[in-house]
């Protein structure tokens, strides 16, 4: 790629934008949010995170005409056989509330023991250089952990406040913003990213 070439994320998170500026910059990539070129965010009717992701990496690059980049993450609770899994951002229902979702999974696991509580956050980055890629780059990563009986911490979104690291004693709210994206599922999806990336040659 060349040195000044951007490439459109399916997202308009200003956090994402900023994270994913960061990482890709060394690869001369400039990462700008799909609103800037009128991009909806498509609907999610995928059963997978791979195929979520897909959809919008794919309206994403079709609309601006750009390489495009899209993630689908989620939390899945082993004791909810996957759940909250795709539907995460929207658990409770509409509109999307970050409290709500955890209230949710507070009373789906409040008869679930302490040793019962494990679960993984799961993120899977797609990278297209076009719209009709027939070989979309595609890396996911996940990150153990157990959830909470009630919330810990202020930091982070979504459920970072019940998703408790047992080898730090701390939950994910509980971090810094530079050691959470060092550990957690999206800060290595997209370091692989950039390292597939890169041996790939396009960067």
């Amino acid at each position: 790629m060349s040195e000044s070439a951007t490439l459109v994320l399916a997202s308009s998170n200003d956090g994402k934008i900023k994270e994913f500026n960061q990482l890709l910059g060394s690869l001369g990539l400039e990462v700008c949010p799909q609103a800037e070129f009128g991009v909806p965010e498509v609907e999610e009717t995928g059963l997978t995170f791979v195929e979520n992701a897909l959809l919008k990496a794919r309206e994403a690059s079709r609309i601006s005409g750009l390489p495009a980049l899209a993630d689908d993450s989620g939390l899945e609770a082993d004791a909810l056989l996957g759940q909250p899994g795709i539907y995460s951002a929207r658990y409770a229902g509409e509109p999307k509330s970050d409290a709500r979702n955890n209230e949710k999974l507070l009373s789906a696991l409040a008869d679930v023991p302490a040793g019962q509580r494990t679960g993984r956050y799961w993120c899977v980055l797609v990278y297209l250089r076009h719209a009709e890629d027939p070989v979309p780059l595609i890396v996911q990563r996940s990150w153990e952990g157990e959830i909470l009986t009630q919330p810990r911490g202020e930091a982070g979104f979504g459920y970072d406040p019940l998703f408790w690291l047992p080898s730090l004693g701390r939950s994910v709210a509980e971090l810094a913003a530079e050691e959470k994206n060092r550990l957690s599922h999206r800060g290595r999806a997209l370091a692989a990213l950039v390292a597939a990336l890169g041996e790939t040659g396009e960067g």
